[in-house]
């Protein structure tokens, strides 16, 4: 009515007020998802000597590195590290949001310590040994770990480890070391979608670890580290 009023000339309408002018675009804050991944690592490392050969375990400080292997998540590739870059592993592993490894803290933080003044276990680390014992309150080896939820077990050991550095066998050191970092990520990467590992008893019988490896439980354990 008040179109028609308009146009038959008995209504006067109002100029519509000029729209406000636009200071540059607008910005929407983002944040990220508490579902988007961490930048995280998968890291282990090798020793020249034995633990017998420096007085036990409680002197893995003493055992230098023969090499170490660190799987860069994002960039999708292994990274191998000798003793003369020790140093430069240390800046490397402060660089990510998240450091998982099986047994790290107790071993290669401790045998890495050594070489610097960075108290490591600082870090934001996942020790998966660490995870099963919470549940278990026993220890369970890589190995085992390994054949119960990947169907594969590691080509060697320790001591096969510190042999080939002593012959001067890095190839095949790196090689194994390296395949050790890709059962750990495996076994971090089954448990966090399947929110359990499995281990298998003396008797046969096979039992599941609940495990919260979700990124957002992550996200929360490690916010202020």
């Amino acid at each position: 009515l008040l179109l028609t009023r308009a146009l038959l000339g008995k209504e006067a309408l109002e100029a519509c007020p000029e729209p406000a002018p636009v200071i540059g675009p607008a910005v929407k804050e983002v944040r990220p998802s508490p579902e988007a991944p961490l930048d995280f690592c998968v890291f282990d490392l090798e020793t020249q000597r034995l633990a017998a050969e420096v007085g036990g375990w409680a002197n893995a400080h003493l055992m230098r590195i023969s090499l170490g292997v660190l799987y860069d998540a994002k960039g999708d590739k292994f990274e191998t590290y000798f003793e003369k870059d020790a140093n430069r592993l240390v800046e490397r592993l402060q660089g990510f949001e998240l450091v998982v490894g099986f047994n790290i803290k107790r071993f290669d933080y401790a045998v890495l310590g050594a070489y610097t003044p960075f108290e490591l276990k600082k870090l934001p680390t996942l020790d998966l040994l660490d995870e099963v014992f919470g549940h278990l309150n026993f220890r369970l080896s890589l190995q085992s770990l390994a054949e119960a939820n990947l169907g594969q077990g590691k080509s060697a050991d320790g001591l096969l480890a510190v042999e080939w550095w002593r012959q001067g066998r890095m190839e095949e050191l790196a090689a194994y070391c390296q395949q050790d970092v890709a059962i750990t990520r495996g076994l971090f990467c089954l448990g966090q979608k399947e929110g359990c590992l499995i281990y298998q008893r003396k008797d046969g019988a096979r039992l599941r670890i609940p495990l919260d490896w979700s990124w957002p439980s992550l996200r929360e354990r490690f916010k202020n580290e």
